[in-house]
């Protein structure tokens, strides 16, 4: 009989040594903020992840869309919430690799004030053009950006996006001056470069495939080192006369700085779990992304990683947002 009162005790007594929170995470509803309109692969990501998460938890999962600034709204409004889990970001590329080094004024610090969570999924980019375009390859919109500088026009999901920064790399690898026009998200892009309103767009594949397999839009190359299952027969830019050019795209989720580690390592623990299902690889994979997944260290080491590559294209590109 001893012994047992003396487990129970010793139970006891270490349930009470935990921290009050990690006894009673969650409970209630979560929110994640995308930084960016629904409609894009941020989105997307986020209401698959979202509504899973939500089962693992036993707790609602609410998506809430934030656009504008390159995200900074979305991010600047996670990074002043409370770190008490239940509010957590969408962390794309140019949130936390982008952004601090092309704003002046930024609001936020994403490598203090934001805490990497987990590595959700890599995304190639598309280099997209109407059906009706007169480009019917790279060395197509090469030619014409040589031709006519700065009449050529793309499409980003905001200033500072990786939809922005793919085309800025490409600009300075063939030494051509191309258009800006910034959206609020890649939703609000589409239309236009559907419509041929704008000439091209180098969009996340999740956002442009269905346009892409309904014959919306052409697509001419895409940004990664190799040709995505999703588009087999279709040339990456390196490929198709740009040697070395690679612009990936990625999110994951972030949370406040002091979010309780216990509630950093569950979050973690989950979304390795749904990333490791074959639903979810083969979801990922039908919208031309790759489940990546990991600990909280990996996806930082990776944040470090592409601020230092894109804040040099920043650098050289002379990208400055008041």
């Amino acid at each position: 009989m001893y012994p047992r009162l003396l487990a129970a005790l010793g139970i006891a007594l270490f349930a009470a040594a935990l921290p009050a929170h990690s006894q009673t995470w969650p409970s209630k509803g979560l929110r994640i903020v995308v930084p960016f309109a629904p409609g894009g692969s941020t989105d997307i990501f986020a209401r698959l992840v979202g509504d899973r998460l939500a089962t693992a938890l036993g707790q609602p999962v609410v998506i809430d869309n934030r656009p504008g600034a390159g995200g900074n709204i979305g991010a600047d409004a996670v990074a002043k919430s409370p770190p008490d889990g239940y509010t957590l970001l969408m962390a794309t590329t140019g949130v936390m690799a982008i952004n601090d080094s092309m704003y002046k004024n930024l609001s936020y610090d994403p490598a203090k004030d934001l805490k990497p969570v987990i590595y959700i999924a890599s995304i190639t980019n598309v280099l997209v053009v109407p059906t009706d375009s007169p480009f019917k390859s790279v060395a197509d919109v090469v030619a014409a950006a040589k031709a006519a500088p700065a009449k050529v026009s793309f499409a980003s999901s905001g200033s500072g996006s990786s939809t922005h920064m793919s085309a800025e790399l490409f600009r300075l690898m063939t030494g051509t001056e191309l258009l800006h026009i910034p959206y609020k998200g890649s939703g609000q892009a589409m239309p236009d470069v559907i419509s041929g309103r704008v000439s091209m767009m180098f969009e996340n594949m999740p956002g442009a495939v269905g346009h892409i397999k309904g014959g919306k839009l052409r697509v001419l190359a895409v940004t990664g080192t190799q040709r995505t299952p999703a588009l087999p027969d279709v040339k990456t830019v390196a490929e198709s006369g740009v040697p070395g050019y690679e612009s990936l795209s990625w999110s994951g989720i972030a949370a406040p700085a002091g979010t309780p580690p216990e509630v950093v390592a569950r979050l973690n623990r989950e979304i390795n779990t749904i990333l490791a299902t074959p639903e979810m690889k083969q979801k990922l994979a039908e919208q031309g992304a790759e489940a990546v997944g990991g600990t909280p260290e990996a996806f930082a080491e990776h944040i470090a990683r592409e601020r230092a590559k894109w804040s040099k294209v920043v650098r050289e590109a002379n990208i400055v947002v008041n």
